[in-house]
């Protein structure tokens, strides 16, 4: 199983189409319930990702075997300092890895934002998520934004590798 990691548009097909399955999964978790595609629309519509482009931030597309498997998105919050957001794999390629490689991944475009810093919010329930967070050196904050699904709030120190350091 070979996985890859790709910066495209946040307006290119596969990142529509990820972005879409991304707002379904999170929303219907919060709310226990189906979400019809006019609210979907207007979450994502709401909750945009059009900053995701440089020099404002970057988005990544994961594949695994060549297949669309997620995404994560970087945005630059101020100087040196990037927030990761829109982290998702699809259900059928959980649980194999891909997670951590896919934030190790924003974590190197980050880097090449000129970023020292990442930071990102999650809610409660994201349970996985804050676990996975938590296991790759991330530390719970104070909160640094007061957003609706903002629960929990980490930040992890974005040191250059070695072979990088001067």
């Amino acid at each position: 199983m070979t996985w890859s990691f790709e910066l495209v548009a946040v307006d290119h097909p596969d990142a529509v189409r990820i972005l879409r399955e991304y707002m379904v999964d999170v929303a219907t978790r919060y709310h226990q319930r189906h979400v019809p595609d006019e609210e979907i629309d207007g979450y994502l519509e709401e909750q945009h990702s059009r900053d995701l482009v440089p020099p404002t931030g970057a988005f990544l597309l994961a594949r695994r075997d060549g297949v669309l498997a997620g995404c994560a998105g970087v945005r630059v919050a101020m100087p040196g300092t990037t927030e990761l957001t829109r982290v998702f794999l699809r259900p059928e390629a959980r649980g194999q890895g891909g997670s951590a490689l896919l934030v190790t991944a924003a974590e190197d475009v980050a880097r090449d934002l000129g970023a020292t810093v990442m930071r990102l919010d999650t809610r409660s329930d994201l349970v996985e998520a804050r676990a996975l967070y938590a296991r790759l050196g991330y530390v719970e904050i104070e909160p640094f934004s007061d957003g609706p699904f903002a629960q929990h709030w980490f930040s992890k120190p974005l040191v250059l590798p070695l072979s990088e350091r001067v």
